[in-house]
């Protein structure tokens, strides 16, 4: 969480949406769902985001104790990226979300797109 002013905040609501409530985090914590995933698989399946985006973003969600960073001392270097305990009681909230937006939806499903949702499909 960046902006002190959501930290401090008396509103858990306040306090929670500064923790999740820009537009990349929720994708990210959705894209890592129950596993391992490393940084090139994270920019790869994240479309539109830059490294530097995704870096910063990553970064917090680690220090708001959401995301493990994993680092190995390899040639070259390898990172994994996964959820905390924390971070995956936010994919039932994720979840409801997406079927909240799917009901609301005023996007015709041919046009719809979404490459998180697809690469999860079971």
């Amino acid at each position: 969480m960046k902006d002190a002013r959501f930290s401090f905040s008396k509103c858990s609501l306040t306090r929670s949406m500064g923790i999740i409530g820009n537009k990349w985090k929720p994708i990210i914590i959705y894209v890592l769902q129950n596993r391992k995933v490393r940084f090139g698989q994270l920019d790869a399946i994240i479309p539109l985001i830059t490294r530097k985006v995704l870096t910063e973003q990553l970064k917090e969600l680690e220090d708001d104790g959401i995301v493990i960073r994993e680092s190995f001392g390899e040639i070259p270097p390898r990172v994994e990226y996964s959820l905390t305990e924390k971070g995956l009681e936010l994919l039932p909230i994720l979840n409801s979300i997406i079927v909240w937006n799917e009901k609301y939806e005023t996007m015709p499903p041919e046009e719809s797109y979404c490459t998180t949702k697809d690469y999860f499909k079971d």
